[in-house]
């Protein structure tokens, strides 16, 4: 398994680009019938594909990741965790944030 720290966001951005043609082939389908079910631009998913798109929005991926039937797995690449009894207060409750103390 490769180290992922080691590339930049550029190059995997790349790589899920990349990744994300073989999984619309897979599907059996165009570049169009992913723009038409999606509703971004054939431009904006060809330049994806081909590694020229630097960046890519969170909310366009997802949008792709559904054109092709991928949306469930989600839970593969960012799993729900179970509980974590280090992050349960006093009486139950849940931490709803992490603070650092000022220690000075």
């Amino acid at each position: 398994m490769p180290d992922y720290y080691e590339y930049s966001i550029t190059e995997l951005v790349k790589m899920l680009g990349t990744r994300f043609k073989d999984y619309r082939m897979r599907s059996y389908m165009t570049q169009k019938d992913v723009a038409e079910k999606s509703g971004i631009a054939i431009n904006t998913i060809h330049k994806f594909e081909s590694g020229k798109v630097p960046n890519l929005s969170l909310s366009t991926f997802l949008q792709l990741m559904k054109a092709i039937g991928s949306i469930n797995d989600l839970d593969k690449f960012m799993p729900e965790l179970p509980e974590s009894p280090y992050l349960i207060k006093d009486r139950g409750k849940k931490v709803q944030r992490i603070r650092h103390s000022n220690k000075q």
